[in-house]
C-alpha cells in the first residue's frame, strides 16, 4: 500500500497550447530528484478548443496516465492534479519553444522542461516478464460499471481460446494503477497473470477507473466504489462462455485485499479469494503504523508524534464540513509538523507545499472512507475459501499484526476453509529482498517470488470445484 510520497512519480502532468503554437503530438523532458533522472513523455491531443494528454514515465515503465484538468492562460500552464495530490505550473518559452515549469507533490519540487518530440525508450523488461507470442489466448476487453457510468478496460487471458476455465480477477493496490499494477519498474500483475494462465487458470486484470484505457475519475472514488468496479468485472465474466461460472475468484493485492471482501459480500458468484499483503486492521491503525515506519524524518518524541497523528485523523474523520476540516487540519499541521520540519532545516516554501498537499489529500473521499473502514468487518462475513499471504519483510503492511486481524475475523465468522501464511524474506510486492524498504523495490530484478506464485496457483487449483 503506497504512501502519498511513493505515488509521486506516477502522477499526472499535462500540456496545453501556447499562443498559436501547435502542440499536438509528443513532448518529453527530464527531471531530477536527487541523483535520479526521470524521463517524462506526453502525447498531446486536441478536442475542439480543449487539449488533453496522456503521460508516460519510461524511467518507471508507467504509461497511460490521464490528467484531471488542464488550463493555459496568458502563457501560463496550470495542471490541476488535485485528484492525485500534485500540481504542475509552467510557462511557454517562445524563443526556446519549450515549456518550463515546476512539478510539486508533497514537499517535493522538481524542475521539468518539455520539448516537442519523443525520446528513445530503452527496453527495461524484467527477467520474469513474458515475451509474446504467449502460449495461451489473450484478448483486450471492455466492460461497464453502469451505476458509475464508466467503462473499464482490461486484458483477459485464457489457457486456450476454446474451452471453459476457472477465472480470477486481479485487484490492484492503492493509488492509480494500470492493469499490470506497474510500479517501481515492475509489472507484478503481468507476471502473476502469466503464471496463473500457464497453470490452467484464466485471469482478468483491468486498468483502474480513470487510468489507461478506463474512463471515470479515480480521485473522487472510494474503496467501496472500487469494489463496485470489481462487481462489474464479475458480471462481465458471467457473459463469457469460456468462463466456468462456478469458479470465479478474486485475488487482491494490498488495498485490493480490502476491496475483494467488500465485493465478495455483495455477490453470490465469488467462489474463492486470495489476499496478498492485505490488511486486517482499521485504516486508522494502519495509518498510524505507517506514519512511523514509512516516515522519512526523525522525531524526538514518538509518543507525542503518535498522539498528534491520531488527532489529525480525528479531524479528518469528523462530521464537520469540508471547509471546517480543512481549516482545522491546516492549523493542526502548522502546530504539529511545521516545528519538526523546520528543525530539520527544510525550507519554509517546501514546508508550506507539503502541508497544503497533506491537507488536500487527507480530505479526499478515499482518505476519509479508508480511515474509518475496518476490513475485518467484511472478512468476518466471508464463507468462501480464503488464502492470505504476506511477506515477513513487508514494511508497508506488517505481516503478523495484519494476519492476526485476518485470522481473528475468519475465526469469529466461523470460516472453516482458510490458509494464512507468512512468507520469509519477501516484501510488500512479494520480491525476495534484503530490507523490505520501499527504495529497494526498483533495485531488485525479481518481480514476484516463484515461491509466492506457486503458493497462489497451487491453492487456487485445490479449491476449484
Amino acid at each position: 500500500m503506497k504512501t502519498i510520497i511513493s505515488i509521486i512519480l506516477i502522477l499526472i502532468l499535462s500540456i496545453v497550447s501556447a499562443f498559436s503554437q501547435e502542440i499536438s503530438g509528443d513532448w518529453s523532458g527530464k527531471a531530477k530528484r536527487g541523483d535520479k533522472e526521470i524521463t517524462f513523455v506526453f502525447n498531446i491531443k486536441q478536442e475542439g478548443t480543449n487539449y488533453y494528454s496522456i503521460m508516460n514515465v519510461p524511467t518507471f515503465r508507467i504509461s497511460g496516465i490521464k490528467p484531471a484538468a488542464t488550463t493555459f492562460t496568458n502563457g501560463k500552464l496550470i495542471i490541476d492534479g488535485s485528484n492525485l495530490g500534485m500540481s504542475y505550473v509552467a510557462n511557454f518559452n517562445t524563443e526556446l519553444q519549450q515549456f518550463e515549469g515546476t512539478y510539486k507533490e508533497g514537499g517535493i519540487e522538481m524542475t521539468l522542461n518539455l520539448k516537442k518530440g519523443a525520446v528513445e525508450i530503452v527496453d527495461q523488461r524484467r527477467p520474469q516478464e513474458p515475451v509474446k507470442p504467449y502460449p495461451y489466448y489473450e484478448e483486450e476487453v471492455m466492460f461497464e460499471n453502469k451505476e458509475a457510468n464508466i467503462t473499464l478496460a482490461g486484458t483477459l487471458t485464457l489457457p486456450n481460446k476454446e474451452g471453459t476455465f476457472p477465472v480470477v480477477i486481479l485487484i490492484s493496490g492503492s493509488g492509480p494503477q494500470d492493469r499490470d499494477e506497474t510500479f517501481m519498474g515492475h509489472k507484478p500483475f503481468l507476471v502473476l497473470a502469466d503464471h496463473l494462465t500457464k497453470q490452467g487458470i484464466g485471469v482478468l486484470r483491468f486498468d483502474d477507473r480513470g487510468q489507461g484505457e478506463s474512463t471515470g475519475d479515480f480521485g473522487s472514488a472510494t474503496t467501496e466504489d472500487f469494489s463496485k468496479d470489481v462487481l462489474s468485472a464479475i458480471a462481465y465474466l458471467k457473459t463469457r462462455k469460456e468462463v466456468d461460472k462456478k469458479n470465479i475468484g478474486l485475488i487482491g493485492h494490498s488495498e485490493g485485499g480490502i476491496i475483494a471482501p467488500l465485493a465478495a459480500n455483495n455477490s453470490k458468484d465469488v467462489a474463492f479469494m486470495v489476499l496478498l499483503a492485505s490488511t486486517g486492521i482499521s485504516g486508522t491503525e494502519l495509518s498510524v503504523m505507517q506514519s512511523k515506519t514509512l516516515r522519512e524524518f526523525p522525531v524526538k518524541d514518538e509518543e507525542a508524534y503518535e498522539k498528534n497523528t491520531r488527532k489529525a485523523i480525528a479531524i479528518v474523520t469528523s462530521n464537520k464540513s469540508e471547509s471546517e476540516i480543512k481549516t482545522e487540519l491546516t492549523a493542526h499541521y502548522n502546530d504539529f509538523l511545521r516545528p519538526i520540519l523546520s528543525g530539520l532545516n527544510v525550507p519554509e516554501k517546501n514546508i508550506n507545499t507539503f502541508i497544503t498537499s497533506q491537507v488536500n489529500t487527507s480530505i479526499k473521499p478515499w482518505s476519509r472512507y479508508f480511515l474509518q473502514y475496518n476490513p475485518a468487518d467484511d472478512i468476518e462475513k466471508l464463507q468462501i475459501p480464503v488464502l492470505s499471504l504476506n511477506g515477513s519483510k513487508d514494511t508497508q503492511v506488517n505481516a503478523k499484526i495484519n494476519q492476526n486481524g485476518i485470522r481473528e475475523a475468519l475465526i469469529k465468522g466461523g470460516n472453516k476453509d482458510y490458509k494464512i501464511l507468512e512468507l520469509e524474506n519477501l516484501n510488500h510486492f512479494f520480491q525476495e529482498c534484503e530490507t523490505g524498504k520501499m527504495d529497494e523495490y526498483r533495485k531488485i530484478e525479481q518481480t514476484f517470488s516463484p515461491i509466492a506464485l506457486k503458493e497462489v496457483s497451487s491453492w487456487v487449483l485445490e479449491h476449484i470445484n
